[in-house]
């Protein structure tokens, strides 16, 4: 971490308090579980309105995804991005679904066959390189979620299979999950969004969870689309 310019050290340095804060934890138990036993991967990208961004973390996640089982069982993809804080946050969200968007247009790899191609299906995840992903998104916009809040911009990309292995460890996923509820009552100022759900429940979209707002609302429609059977070199 000696090498990194001073935003980018900031950055990481006030997610390490984050992880690490005993008197207010952070929500996410996996998270802070991951961060302790560094299987946590970090990378940086540029201002999210400038196109160079997205091909950062195109590359980005190309890497991790080829080497992700490596790096343990609570391993997530960190991305910092290089943003200023005078946007709202639904202007953060349309960029939040620009960047997934062209992040799919970049991808060579083909779909995973199992995954349905229409967000509106419950199985519908996130896919890049061939491994499927949930992806939560945090900004400084953010103030009644301080769980979604972050001084930057910020990608959590987490891969499927990690989330899969937590679920075999029951009881304990569940006692976890428990915790994890009651940890987001006391860490932000506002009741648990409703689009909270478990995957593949007929009521659930994966969508919705990547970006909650800073209310109880959400966009009746997914912004995400992918030019499926084109793959483009970028």
């Amino acid at each position: 971490m000696h090498s990194l310019e001073d935003w980018q050290q900031i950055a990481f340095d006030r997610f390490q308090k984050k992880m690490t804060d005993k008197e207010r934890p952070f929500p996410c138990i996996p998270a802070t579980i991951g961060f302790a036993k560094n299987q946590l991967r970090y990378g940086f990208a540029g201002d999210p309105m400038d196109p160079a961004a997205i091909k950062q973390t195109a590359v980005m996640l190309r890497e991790f995804s080829l080497h992700s089982r490596e790096f343990g069982s609570n391993t997530s993809l960190i991305i910092f991005y290089k943003s200023r804080d005078d946007l709202s946050v639904e202007e953060y969200e349309q960029l939040f679904w620009v960047q997934l968007t062209e992040l799919s247009e970049m991808d060579n790899a083909e779909w995973p066959n199992q995954i349905p191609k229409d967000p509106h299906d419950p199985l519908w995840e996130f896919c890049f390189n061939g491994e499927k992903y949930f992806v939560y998104c945090a900004t400084p916009a953010h103030k009644n979620r301080q769980s979604r809040h972050f001084d930057t911009m910020m990608l959590a990309i987490t891969p499927r299979w990690v989330l899969r292995e937590f679920m075999k460890k029951e009881p304990l996923a569940s006692r976890i999950k428990s915790q994890v509820r009651k940890r987001l009552q006391k860490y932000d100022s506002i009741a648990i969004h409703p689009d909270l759900n478990s995957y593949g429940a007929d009521d659930n979209f994966e969508w919705k969870q990547y970006f909650l707002r800073d209310d109880d609302t959400t966009i009746s429609k997914c912004p995400f689309h992918r030019l499926l059977g084109t793959f483009k070199n970028k």
